[in-house]
């Protein structure tokens, strides 16, 4: 799964109107959490995007107030992070989910810190889909960001086997930037997107031999020496930016 779907509206909607939900876009409803007054953006059987607000949470009913465009097209990105130290889990998870991430992978590399270690010093990895939620609410998102259970560097590999576009982040001279590669990448229609990022001093060798033979190509951000949040926040814009349809 792809992150949490869109709330849809199975009709031609129109402004100044109230609509029920059907049973499986209500599922989606209680996914967002929504409080009677609350707004969200949803989309109807013409993909034309709008904005409403809750009126009953009990039987899921919306209020179209806004229109604000077709829906754009766009590749669903994977994030697979190596999970670091401190508070820097939840910026990834904010700020890449406001980016448009749709799933995001913590794992934990030979160099990374582990969710054990983490969760001794500061138990809050239980939080983290709430920060998703939060941020996907902030960004006006058509989707929530799912955040994967943590896992393996094996296990994140396999979940994103299927994208046909992948990139780990390696800093190493003679590497292909990653702007070299997506303007490659740009001539395509890339459906699925996964981006790989090691924790603070990077995936070791055998890690990148690993991604390597599960189709990730290594990509270079530039001289500079990024922090692992830094990383992945610029990476996740990046793709995202130039391979979407906006």
């Amino acid at each position: 799964m792809q992150g949490y779907g869109i709330l849809r509206i199975g009709e031609k909607v129109l402004l100044k109107e109230s609509y029920v939900l059907d049973e499986e876009s209500a599922v989606e409803f209680n996914r967002w959490k929504l409080k009677a007054g609350d707004a969200v953006t949803v989309s109807d059987v013409e993909d034309n995007l709008f904005r409403a607000r809750a009126l009953d949470t009990v039987v899921p009913r919306l209020y179209v107030f806004e229109e604000t465009g077709a829906m754009k097209w766009a590749p669903q990105i994977t994030l697979l992070q190596a999970l670091p130290e401190k508070e820097r889990m939840e910026l990834i998870i904010q700020k890449t989910s406001e980016l448009g991430a749709r799933l995001i992978i913590p794992f934990k590399s030979s160099r990374s810190i582990s969710l054990e270690e983490r969760d001794y010093r500061q138990k809050k990895a239980h939080r983290w889909q709430d920060v998703a939620l939060k941020a996907s609410k902030q960004s006006r998102s058509e989707f929530i960001t799912r955040v994967h259970p943590y896992a393996s560097f094996s296990e994140a590999l396999e979940i994103a086997k299927d994208a046909p576009f992948k990139i780990a982040l390696w800093e190493r001279q003679g590497i292909r930037p990653l702007k070299e590669v997506l303007a490659e990448a740009k001539k395509e229609r890339v459906i699925k997107a996964a981006v790989l990022i090691g924790p603070e001093g990077g995936l070791a060798e055998e890690e990148m031999e690993q991604s390597a033979l599960a189709g990730f190509v290594p990509v270079s951000l530039g001289r500079r020496i990024l922090r692992t949040e830094t990383a992945s926040i610029m990476a996740i814009g990046l793709v995202g930016y130039e391979l979407s349809g906006s």
